[in-house]
């Protein structure tokens, strides 16, 4: 699963982190409420773990706000607040389910197993298109003009985060921090190698150009 994990106590998160990707899950860390949400808006994400008490806004505000703009992703709170009243708070908001800190890693891995199974329902085609660039989430695939192009795991990833932004200049440490992970040692040399090696498969010769390079900011895919 696509994971994001929202938890500023540093250990924790760590710990958190850690777990889920030696179970195998694509994890995007972050430690305030408003990347949260903003992260929440701008990628698709399988589940989303919410710690209630963030700087910025807090996980039941960031919870309340994307149910309010139809996010169906299930979520799974995190507390050290266990008081009825607090947990039908959390509820409301529409989290799916509520785990009061300190837990054991065996129960929050099984909360996430049901909340899977509980989310998987018949998955509609998620194709977004920019000029005759087509890309299906779904069917990992990619093809211009009709023709496929093959890509690598990580060059997907970096050409999904800007479709789904298409129009939209992305900084170059968001795109590292997206694709690569929060922690990850890349310098902006990776960067602009994979971003070169991308526009070679999605550019041939002839083709119009969709990546664009925004001198001192970033990176942006539009028509």
């Amino acid at each position: 699963m696509r994971i994001l994990l929202a938890e500023d106590d540093q250990r924790l998160g760590k710990l958190i982190d850690h777990m889920l990707k030696r179970e195998g899950h694509d994890v995007d860390w972050v430690q305030r409420g408003d990347d949260a949400y903003h992260y929440a808006q701008s990628t698709h994400y399988d589940l989303l773990i919410l710690d209630w008490m963030m700087p910025a806004m807090d996980g039941v505000i960031v919870c309340r706000q994307l149910r309010q703009e139809g996010c169906q992703c299930p979520i799974l709170m995190l507390t050290a607040k266990d008081a009825v009243e607090d947990r039908v708070q959390g509820l409301d908001a529409g989290a799916d389910d509520y785990l009061v800190k300190p837990f054991a890693s065996a129960e929050l891995m099984a909360r996430l197993r049901a909340l899977s199974r509980r989310g998987k329902v018949p998955l509609q085609e998620e194709v977004v298109q920019v000029a005759d660039l087509v890309l299906n989430r779904n069917r990992h695939s990619v093809t211009r003009g009709g023709e496929e192009i093959t890509l690598t795991s990580r060059e997907f990833a970096l050409l999904d985060l800007l479709v789904q932004n298409k129009g939209q200049v992305l900084p170059r440490e968001m795109i590292m921090e997206r694709v690569w992970g929060f922690d990850a040692d890349v310098t902006d040399n990776t960067l602009d190698a994979y971003i070169r090696l991308l526009r070679k498969k999605i550019e041939p010769p002839g083709a119009a150009k969709l990546l664009h390079n925004v001198r001192g900011v970033g990176y942006t895919l539009e028509e």
